[in-house]
């Protein structure tokens, strides 16, 4: 049923959550895992010259880390994983990954914004998502 899940990262608390539920339950269908970090391009765009360089370089790096703690998660259950830290607008990165590499399934928890926050911000990653994704998006709260 599950061949394909996808975990999106931000190197938070709250992927651990997702995982605790996300891994088993690609474990049960020996799924792959693929683990997603995307570099949010409205931040890089804010910065410019030699600073965008470092900013850059930094969140690419936190990237890297973030998606490397999913890997080894998914490896020490017994599963392929595949990583990757891309640029863009998150939930846009996020539904385009799914749909590109035919995942079945997309795994993230809410970083836990209040109503407040997540109005101010236009909801949150993980709403776009599920709203937009065309496979099914499980919300771990």
């Amino acid at each position: 049923m599950y061949d394909d899940v996808l975990i999106p990262t931000d190197g938070s608390e709250a992927v651990g959550r997702a995982l605790d539920h996300a891994i088993p339950l690609a474990s049960d269908h020996e799924a792959t895992v693929h683990a997603l970090y995307v570099v949010d391009g409205r931040v890089l765009a804010a910065n410019s010259g030699d600073l965008r360089e470092a900013v850059t370089a930094d969140l690419e790096s936190q990237g890297d880390t973030a998606v490397q703690a999913v890997a080894d998660r998914a490896e020490a259950a017994g599963l392929d994983a595949e990583t990757t830290v891309t640029q863009g607008t998150p939930d846009t990165e996020i539904v385009a990954y799914a749909a590109s590499n035919d995942v079945d399934l997309v795994v993230m928890s809410p970083t836990g914004k209040s109503p407040r926050e997540r109005i101010q911000s236009l909801g949150s990653v993980s709403d776009r998502v599920a709203d937009d994704a065309t496979v099914p998006v499980f919300l771990v709260k």
